[in-house]
């Protein structure tokens, strides 16, 4: 049985911005089983799809041998992300027909997924499905693991969160609450501001849109600096932060947003900070921290249940919906996760 299989694929490799016409939407047909032979494979019909601001590096073309977390897109091709997903059928001994998982899988309808080691079962059914792109999926554990095993807070530290209501943030600063600390964030908007004190537990945050100096900010926040920086966004506000940090303090370095779009990317001047206040600056990729997700998926869910997190998402739904959600991230116009519903 062939049905429709509606993906958003890659029309042409992006320089500087990306813009909705960089992809298009073309309607397929899939038949509903794993072909003849294949082993280990499952098809899955996607119901979630996560927006996430790492793919953006996959939609350009390098041929100079640049750092990228993947290989890159292939024009005419589905994009690929993490996303929820119920199992059609499956020759993998894992999986059965009507699993439901999550990991990586096309921006499409239905996905052949090939490499079925990438995907993990659900075992909280009773929490939103939603959640697997979010605070219990690659989203959440890139929080945790950046937060605890990166930062490696202690109580009664003080924490800086960059982009802290995006799907990161927000996560990171209700576990620096949970581990006992002072969390300040900063966000784009007044709106998001208000979420971050009211929602998500934030001792303090500013709209650093409305800054006239970053570094004022920074020093009005922390009068006695900061012992962990947990930087989703490069640029200015790394630049700042180096400026605030305490001796032995931590910088996180989880994202860039402001730096994936421009061809040149900002310079940062202030790194002569972290000689005499022997500050550790340390890059990570969740990859590296996958073996611990049993862990993380146990621990995050109880936190859920006992009100200590909270989520907040903004789903779009319809596939068709989905290049503009993610082109959104980049002028921030989510609150919270951004996801795609398509079930």
């Amino acid at each position: 049985m062939a049905v429709q299989n509606k993906k958003v694929v890659l029309k042409r490799h992006v320089t500087g911005y990306p813009v909705e016409e960089d992809m298009e939407i073309v309607a397929d047909t899939v038949e509903l089983r794993v072909p003849a032979g294949l082993k280990n494979a499952v098809l899955v019909k996607n119901l979630y799809l996560s927006c996430d601001p790492w793919i953006r590096g996959r939609m350009s073309k390098h041929d100079d041998g640049a750092a990228v977390p993947a290989p890159d897109f292939v024009i005419g091709e589905a994009l690929v992300n993490y996303g929820v997903c119920k199992i059609v059928e499956s020759t993998h001994p894992k999986f059965n027909a009507g699993d439901l998982v999550w990991g990586m899988s096309g921006w499409e309808e239905y996905t052949l997924v090939t490499q079925s080691e990438s995907l993990n079962k659900i075992n909280h059914p009773e929490l939103p499905l939603s959640y697997y792109t979010g605070v219990l999926g690659m989203t959440g554990l890139t929080a945790y693991s950046g937060f605890v095993e990166v930062g490696r807070p202690k109580r009664g530290d003080t924490v800086f969160v960059s982009a802290a209501s995006g799907a990161v943030g927000q996560i990171v600063g209700q576990l620096a609450k949970i581990f006992g600390c002072y969390v300040v964030g900063s966000a784009g908007s007044d709106e998001k501001v208000a979420l971050l004190k009211t929602k998500f537990g934030y001792d303090d945050a500013f709209n650093y849109k409305s800054e006239k100096s970053l570094a004022a900010a920074l020093k009005r926040c922390f009068p006695n600096g900061i012992d962990i920086y947990y930087d989703n966004v490069g640029g200015a506000m790394l630049d700042a932060a180096l400026l605030h940090m305490r001796h032995g303090g931590r910088v996180v370095v989880c994202g860039m947003i402001s730096q994936y779009n421009l061809e040149e990317h900002d310079g940062v001047r202030n790194l002569v900070c972290i000689i005499p206040k022997s500050v550790r600056v340390e890059g990570f990729n969740v990859g590296n921290y996958f073996h611990e997700y049993a862990k993380f998926e146990e621990e995050m869910a109880g936190y859920i249940k006992e009100g200590k997190v909270v989520v907040v998402e903004d789903a779009v739904e319809g596939i068709e919906k989905a290049p503009a959600a993610l082109i959104g991230l980049f002028s921030g116009k989510n609150v919270g996760k951004q996801l795609v519903a398509l079930a």
